[in-house]
């Protein structure tokens, strides 16, 4: 595990080191581990371990077991489910907002976005990549006008990050996921409401699906239809278009 430097919250790093640890292996779910243990590898005081550990905990990654330490829990399909199902449902409408009432601006603030993100993925700069891939939502979500939609979004994919669910680099490269958001943005360029939701429906779809065959991978419990049924649609439908996005979004579990 690597020692924690650096300008952010010390915080803020040994949550990202745990997590780290946790997806390379270095720590294994259903082991116990010694929180003054972690301190002492990564060279910080027990405060930030200590702050870092209650956020994890939140989040479902570990669990204190009292006058014993922290045990690293495995990750649940269940919370990925329930973290995109929402993301779908408040996503995808917005989504056609911002096709609908798009200008000149946003298609400007999103391309730039994008841009930064093929630059990104080209240098394989994950961390800058993925400030840019939120960056292109959250103009997307702003655009609808509603301010508190962004903020609970954010939330949502706080959720996922810290819980070290993702796909990048593992389940699909960087410019593949870039090549998931170009059709967005023609979408909204084209001031095309239905195109852009069928397009971040399919985007969205397909990450929950990605994330969920990767905890399968590891032993996750396997979902139930109606689990499954949960992110195979989200909101704001278009006529005619759902069995085209249910046809092209595999479900999770289905041979790619």
């Amino acid at each position: 595990m690597r020692e924690i430097a650096g300008a952010s919250s010390l915080t803020d790093q040994v949550v990202d080191a745990v997590r780290a640890a946790v997806l390379d292996g270095e720590l294994k779910a259903g082991e116990l581990y010694s929180a003054y243990q972690l301190a002492e590898r990564l060279k910080v005081s027990r405060t930030p371990v200590r702050e870092a550990l209650l956020r994890l905990a939140e989040a479902g990654m570990v669990r204190f077991e009292r006058n014993r330490g922290f045990r690293v829990l495995k990750r649940d399909p269940h919370e990925v489910v329930e973290v995109f199902h929402l993301r779908l449902l408040l996503e995808v409408p917005a989504a056609g907002l911002a096709a609908r009432h798009a200008d000149d601006a946003l298609v400007a603030a999103l391309r730039e976005e994008l841009d930064a993100m093929r630059a990104t993925a080209a240098e394989g700069d994950d961390a800058r990549f993925m400030r840019h891939d939120r960056r292109f939502h959250h103009h997307l979500l702003l655009a609808g006008g509603n301010a508190r939609l962004a903020a609970t979004v954010a939330g949502l994919r706080d959720t996922t990050t810290t819980l070290g669910a993702s796909t990048a680099g593992r389940s699909r490269t960087l410019g593949e996921i870039v090549a998931e958001h170009e059709p967005v943005l023609a979408a909204v360029a084209a001031r095309d409401p239905e195109a852009a939701m069928r397009a971040l429906r399919a985007h969205l779809a397909h990450t929950a699906a990605l994330l969920l065959d990767q905890l399968a991978e590891e032993g996750g419990r396997p979902l139930t239809a109606r689990q499954a049924e949960l992110i195979g649609g989200g909101s704001g439908a278009v006529p005619g278009g759902a069995d085209r996005d249910r046809a092209g979004a595999p479900a999770p579990g289905a041979p790619r």
